[in-house]
């Protein structure tokens, strides 16, 4: 079978295969990685690529984007917390187990809770990465929040850690499946038993994580 992929080079060791979730594959290789070679490696995952593609969560999500007025409900940390626009001046989001905002930023709460949910993203992850690398004993260069569409972290071959601002709506323990992950890759770069085994030592639970991201995955792809 044939596929259609990208192929990114750079001097990493060793060569990885991802189904983002548009079904874009893409192939992480060495320098002067020879195309027959990656054909190969291809082929020699075309079951396990045939089912990343066809999984129902690769499809483009449909949903009616919010009007945020009161009474609609928002995700954050893994519960919907109502929200309500109320006509006294307000600067920005408050939230205290539910999201308030001034009815004169109404037109402008789309922009206002991307930039919450930004902040909150590195309040919440950057203390789990500092936490995991002196867990893993690994070092990372810079850590970022981003504009990710297809993924929920990544971690560049220039030791750079990127998270999806996204994945704040998951639940925590999702949160740390996530970063811990990520940060295993400074260790072990594809996902072979070793990485599943230090990932498993550090995040117990991530098979429980990796089970709600499969169910629940496409409430995050969106923005609200």
């Amino acid at each position: 079978m044939q596929f259609e992929y990208e192929v990114k080079y750079s001097k990493r060791k060793t060569l990885n295969i991802t189904v983002e979730r548009d079904r874009k594959i893409i192939v992480r290789a060495p320098e002067h990685t020879s195309l027959k070679k990656i054909e190969e490696v291809l082929q020699s995952k075309s079951q396990w690529l045939k089912e990343k593609i066809n999984h129902a969560q690769k499809y483009p999500v449909e949903y009616r984007p919010k009007e945020f007025v009161s009474g609609e409900t928002l995700l954050y940390l893994g519960k919907n917390y109502q929200l309500l626009v109320v006509d006294e001046t307000i600067e920005g989001i408050e939230y205290d187990q539910r999201f308030r905002i001034s009815k004169a930023n109404q037109p402008n709460a789309n922009a206002l809770f991307k930039k919450w949910y930004l902040k909150q993203a590195l309040k919440l992850i950057e203390p789990l990465a500092t936490h995991y690398a002196k867990n893993l004993g690994v070092v990372y260069n810079q850590f970022k929040t981003s504009e990710m569409k297809y993924r929920w972290g990544s971690c560049t071959p220039n030791n750079n850690i990127i998270f999806n601002w996204r994945i704040v709506k998951a639940p925590m323990y999702v949160l740390e499946y996530l970063v811990a992950h990520e940060l295993v890759h400074l260790m072990e770069s594809n996902h072979t038993p070793r990485f599943w085994n230090i990932l498993s030592i550090q995040v117990p639970h991530y098979e429980k994580s990796k089970n709600w991201l499969k169910e629940n995955g496409h409430l995050l792809e969106v923005d609200f």
